[in-house]
């Protein structure tokens, strides 16, 4: 059904002003605006009494129109909201929604143009954004650029990837203001091959750390990205100021715009705890309610799949090795098979058997339609089909197969970046999905954007993923969408989009290993923008791989994969390895069968950016907790404090841990599992491996002893 609100409180007012200022509800943060002597628009922001940003400049501007310079604060609308809204799923049954808010009313001296801008400060942090009403000295708008900055007051610690166009699958950089300018060569060094990359920018959702005695944690990112381009942020390392960056497309405007316009958000969270950074849902409350009157047709899901095997073995997407078939002209059953090709029938029936038995709701099969063969993506207009599956692929056979043993088969839809086919082919490929008995489609767009004149997170793009969200919202499919623009929260509006890549993901273990600190850094950065299909889920940590035809391996222990369920969360979670794999560790196994995805309560219990996260979930289908705790490359101490259980209530916790002899380079695949008595007067030092962590199972007494 649709997301109710209960408004307990407002109180909204309208006043004539020169200067606006307005307070968070707790009194932490204060907010002004003021114009200058050019009549710039400026804003600046402390919390307790600390400055955060300041004076800093607004604006934007276009040929037609520039709204920019030349105006005064005409006026001020003022109001307070307190209300509350139940998520379709997520990381809490019900998400407050407090703020004070103050539309500010620019006038131009000179020009006649009119902007507002509104802010809306909550008790963690602030969001603001433009709006253009309608207004007869300007219709149309070439934007060509956001005048936006962030200007700080020391050389913070940034934690940051290089600001790039088509990609964010890069390693982070922990770096202060005066080290950026060198750390963003060395990612144009190491990837030269990248067109987009920006040398002087980065991109958001940005972590930064102050460098005052008492640290500030602040997160900046942007909120309800739609009819608009990706912002990354430009560095000045000597002024200590960030400024935004839009998407350009290649003929150099960032957006097309008519008005009446409102920006997405520009947002900023921020606080003197790590742990409050991760628990704020500031941007998903700066986001529309949901859009649709029935929900129930949303599944949050775990699942596994033909994927992993793409990666370490030689298994192959494609059926044969043919670079001269052409999806929809060659007849396929007439050209000779690799033998490799992993999407075939019998392969899939193993996968759907195995989840079938573990209580796994859904199987991924990559690679199972026309289109393989090459990847000239970008040279022609047709790379795949959407309805045509290989010989070997009977998709008949496996709706059946699957429906029979309760199990839902995920589509996947690889566009190789041409969203200009994909989106002419959108309702084939959907109707062809229902009619298959498929209700979820993992997307991704590898390559170089088709419209030519587009990049990954332009203005066309950001509109066409959105149009794919909607459009699946009529067939009541799910949507996992790789490779697309990063989130912004959108999931609260569309709940069928129930994760993104949008970020270097777990396949990267099989390209040379992602570091264990990666892991703690992402939920800081990444993940505040909405849930990530990160895939863990590796137990055979050990394999080949096929980019250099070594053996190599994953940056992590075994009990560690089961921890990322809990620190990575996300209502769509693969169980990435083979299920011969799992089988090995049954025992080990048993706590992705149990792990929920969707929550009722989340509890941060410690962190810090780039080194620890320790978190505990209460399912929202019973009365269990599970905590996962993880660190980076050295061993840590988790002090686990479980006075978040009810009082008086006697549990049983099942431990998932390193073993003491674990390390995540020599001995990641050593693992023990306890069992010990808990309550909420328990605090208990948890040993985490070098790379490693822990994942606990809490059930109430009388349950786990049955």
């Amino acid at each position: 059904m649709r997301t109710l609100f209960l408004a307990i409180f407002t109180i909204c007012t309208a006043i004539a002003a020169s200067s606006g200022e307005i307070a968070s509800p707790d009194g932490n943060f204060r907010l002004s605006i003021n114009t200058n002597t050019e009549g710039e628009p400026y804003y600046s922001l402390s919390y307790k009494g600390t400055p955060v940003i300041v004076d800093s400049r607004l604006g934007l501007q276009s040929p037609e129109a520039n709204f920019d310079k030349g105006f005064r604060i005409i006026g001020t609308d003022t109001c307070h909201i307190d209300r509350t809204w139940t998520p379709v799923w997520g990381e809490y049954a019900e998400i407050r929604d407090n703020f004070n808010e103050m539309l500010v009313k620019f006038g131009s001296m000179t020009s006649g143009l009119e902007m507002d801008i509104r802010f809306r400060l909550f008790n963690d942090g602030l969001g603001f954004r433009y709006e253009l009403p309608v207004q007869d000295k300007a219709n149309y708008l070439t934007l060509k650029k956001e005048l936006t900055e962030f200007n700080f007051t020391g050389d913070h610690t940034l934690y940051c990837i290089p600001g790039d166009y088509d990609t964010d699958e890069f390693l982070f950089s922990e770096v202060p203001f005066s080290g950026t300018s060198e750390a963003l060569a060395r990612y144009k060094g190491v990837h030269s091959e990248s067109e987009s990359i920006r040398e002087t920018a980065v991109q958001t959702p940005l972590l930064l750390k102050t460098a005052d005695k008492t640290p500030l944690y602040i997160s900046l990112h942007e909120a309800g990205l739609i009819g608009y381009p990706g912002m990354s942020l430009t560095v000045d390392s000597d002024k200590r100021s960030l400024s935004a960056l839009l998407t350009p497309d290649r003929l150099g405007n960032s957006a097309y715009l008519q008005l009446p316009v409102l920006t997405p958000w520009r947002t900023l969270i921020v606080s003197d705890d790590a742990r409050d950074i991760l628990a704020s849902q500031m941007i998903l409350n700066l986001n529309e309610p949901c859009s649709y009157e029935d929900t129930s047709w949303i599944k949050p899901m775990k699942f596994v799949g033909v994927w992993w095997e793409m990666f370490v073995t030689d298994a192959t997407w494609s059926y044969s090795d043919d670079f001269r078939a052409k999806p929809g002209v060659t007849d396929y059953s007439k050209i000779k098979p690799n033998g490799h090709h992993a999407a075939n029938t019998a392969n899939v029936k193993r996968y759907i058997d195995f989840a079938a038995k573990n209580g796994i709701q859904g199987v991924l099969v990559e690679g199972w339609n026309e289109g393989w063969e090459d990847w000239a993506s970008f040279k022609k207009n047709r790379q795949f089909l959407f309805d045509k599956p290989y010989p070997d692929f009977d998709i008949k056979e496996l709706q059946k197969y699957a429906a029979d043993k309760g199990v839902q088969i995920i589509m996947h839809h690889e566009t190789a970046a041409n969203a200009a086919d994909y989106e002419r082919n959108l309702d084939k490929a959907f109707s062809y999905m229902k009619d298959n008995g498929y209700n979820a489609v993992k997307t991704g767009y590898v390559g170089t954007v088709i419209p030519r004149s587009e990049h990954h997170t332009s203005q066309w793009m950001v509109e066409h993923v959105r149009h794919v969200i909607e459009k699946a919202a009529d067939y009541r499919i799910m949507v996992d969408s790789h490779e697309a623009p990063k989130p912004t929260g959108l999931c609260r509006t569309y709940p069928n989009w129930l994760a993104q890549e949008s970020a270097r993901g777990g396949e990267f273990e099989a390209f040379g290993g992602n570091p264990p600190s990666h892991t703690c850094i992402l939920p800081f950065t990444r993940l505040k923008g909405g849930p990530m299909d990160y895939t863990p889920g590796i137990f055979e940590i050990h394999y080949w791989n096929r980019e250099n035809g070594k053996k190599s391996q994953a940056f992590t222990t075994l009990a560690r994969q089961l921890a990322l369920y809990l620190t990575m969360p996300s209502p769509i979670q693969m169980a990435c390895d083979f299920p011969e794999t799992y089988e090995r560790f049954d025992d080990a196994f048993q706590f992705i069968r149990d792990v929920p995805v969707d929550w009722a309560d989340t509890r941060y219990l410690e962190a810090e950016p780039n080194r620890y996260i320790t978190v505990a979930r209460l399912d929202k289908n019973s009365s269990d907790w599970y905590i996962g705790a993880i660190t980076d490359d050295k061993e840590r101490t988790a002090l686990i404090d479980f006075s978040f259980l009810p009082k008086g209530v006697k549990y049983v916790a099942t431990i998932y841990e390193d073993a003491p002899d674990a390390h995540f380079m020599t001995n990641p695949q050593a693992y023990r599992i306890r069992t010990i008595n808990v309550n909420s007067k328990t605090k208990i030092k948890q040993r985490l491996a070098p790379g490693g962590g822990t994942a606990i199972r809490i059930a109430p007494a009388q349950i786990a002893n049955k």
